[in-house]
């Protein structure tokens, strides 16, 4: 049975849950990142981005909002209207909300490389060799010195570790990481290295067949293909 991406949104109306923690960690990091970031132009992908609840309010609250093109790739139609009308909202007329394979590489052809992208609630749902594949990708999906904001849960098998030495091989420092005693597994890197060229009509990831038939994890969904 195919998970509701949709409908697992509603685990974020529990403030205490380890979703909404790790969103709000999320935001927190994101907002940080924007008051970093070098004046000008700025560029912004989700992968996976569901309606949009980590990005979109940083952006409509944030100072540097206004200079943020983004684009958020999203696979279940009904998150990407909840997430086009909360850009609507706002009126953030640099954001715009894709409805289509948050794993295919042309989905960001025009905006990559980007200072921010977003991989939340993509780590926990694939297998670890896609895991480090989608790491190397990022290699090209960012800018140099951009940011990656990535989500994975520390429960056993605690993989966290692993996907730092992944990104250190790709070219990346480590800018923070939530420890084991926070549950959250938020990951934040920086990206030194000169970004590579973006393959095209290259599949980054797949969801496993667990996280298909029952959706990601509590401690490490956001919720779609995912969001």
């Amino acid at each position: 049975m195919t998970p509701d991406w949709y409908d697992w949104h509603a685990h974020y109306a529990d403030p205490t849950s380890a979703l909404s923690l790790r969103l709000a960690e999320l935001r927190t990091r994101i907002g940080a990142a924007l008051d970093q970031a070098p004046p000008g132009p700025l560029r912004a992908i989700s992968l996976c981005a569901g309606q949009g609840r980590d990005l979109i309010p940083v952006l409509a609250t944030h100072p540097r909002g206004g200079d943020v093109t983004a684009r958020l790739v999203e696979r279940d139609p009904r998150n990407v209207e909840v997430a086009r009308a909360a850009v609507q909202e706002v009126g953030l007329s640099g954001v715009e909300v894709v409805l289509g394979d948050a794993a295919r590489t042309d989905a960001y052809a025009g905006l990559a490389p980007a200072d921010l992208v977003l991989v939340c609630g993509v780590f926990g749902n694939i297998s670890d060799a896609d895991v480090r594949a989608t790491v190397h990708h990022c290699a090209s999906l960012c800018a140099t010195g951009g940011i990656v904001f990535w989500t994975r849960h520390r429960q056993s098998p605690d993989l966290v570790p692993t996907i730092c030495e992944w990104f250190a091989e790709a070219g990346f420092a480590e800018v923070a990481v939530s420890t084991p005693a926070e549950e959250v597994g938020v990951g934040v890197h920086r990206f030194l290295g000169t970004p590579g060229p973006l393959p095209a009509d290259a599949t980054m990831f797949e969801f496993t067949e667990r996280s298909r038939r029952a959706g990601p994890s509590l401690t490490d969904g956001h919720a779609t293909v995912d969001s």
